[in-house]
């Protein structure tokens, strides 16, 4: 994708995959939201998306951190965290 910002390919990394399987693990697969079982499969609400707690905005320190890392539901990520997301950058003056 055209003006896609390095850091995108860092989630398509085995880099990336592994840490979130053990992010997963040490989380026995619970939301940390919402307390959710993530068994689904994707794209399913219950299926399990790593997340990372602080954005990190291209920050590798904070992409890798893997204490920067939660499990979350799909539905909790596509709802409340994208809207604390938005509501942040709106805040700070990101978007308009």
């Amino acid at each position: 994708m055209p003006n896609e910002p390095p850091w995108k390919a860092w989630y398509k990394t085995a880099r990336w995959e592994r840490m979130r399987q053990q992010v997963f693990l040490r989380d026995l697969y619970r939301c940390q939201r919402s307390g959710v079982l993530c068994v689904g499969k994707y794209p399913a609400p219950n299926s399990p998306v790593a997340n990372h707690k602080r954005p990190h905005r291209g920050n590798p320190d904070l992409f890798w951190d893997i204490d920067n890392v939660e499990t979350v539901s799909k539905q909790a990520h596509d709802s409340i965290i994208q809207a604390e997301e938005q509501a942040s950058l709106h805040m700070r003056g990101v978007w308009h």
